[in-house]
């Protein structure tokens, strides 16, 4: 077990299996993988968790990164694990998860709040309260409550994936901020390049 006061942890949200890697709900996986890209990791099943875990530095801190392989509505149980092995307070972690609510290609940083309907962050705060941080990441909204199912698990258009990588790219050096300089840093950072 560690105790290393500087870790943090960064989970991303999504779906295991194939069918759901290129989903708009997958938007989370999506900023894990590139996150292990960055930190020239790959991600491994590692049982204890989960889910895919790796070790990474950025910004010059240790991160863990993971992706559980729970499905969404089950992800506080790969996050409990992860906070209890290696002892971390809930602002230590940020869970990486689409957001309806914002356009495709928006981004946000966000400490504690509500779930706002979204399972994965519902089944967190069960396990963990609401005090960890997001990183929101818009996929747009289609309209009509009856259609939020099919499109958050349908894959977006070719726009609206360039828009989303691009912005999780930005998210990225966003984090690196936020671990090397502060969370307010990083707000700043994130949020004007979104205008």
């Amino acid at each position: 077990m560690s105790t290393d006061s500087d870790l943090h942890a960064i989970v991303g949200l999504g779906n295991p299996g194939d069918e759901y890697a290129r989903t708009r709900h997958n938007a989370g996986f999506w900023f894990a993988d590139l996150l292990a890209g960055r930190g020239r990791a790959s991600l491994r099943r590692e049982a204890k968790f989960h889910g895919d875990f790796a070790r990474i530095k950025l910004g010059g801190v240790d991160v863990l990164l993971l992706k559980p392989q729970t499905f969404m509505n089950r992800s506080g149980q790969a996050v409990q694990a992860l906070a209890q092995f290696y002892k971390l307070s809930p602002d230590r972690i940020l869970v990486a998860h689409d957001e309806l609510d914002l356009p495709a290609g928006t981004v946000r940083l966000k400490l504690g709040g509500g779930h706002g309907g979204h399972n994965g962050l519902r089944d967190i705060h069960r396990a963990l309260g609401e005090g960890y941080r997001r990183l929101r990441v818009g996929i747009g909204h289609p309209g009509d409550k009856n259609l939020v199912l099919n499109y958050v698990l349908g894959r977006p258009g070719r726009d609206d994936e360039a828009a989303i990588l691009a912005a999780l790219d930005r998210s990225a050096d966003a984090v690196e901020t936020w671990l090397s300089r502060g969370w307010d840093r990083a707000i700043t950072q994130l949020h004007t390049a979104n205008q």
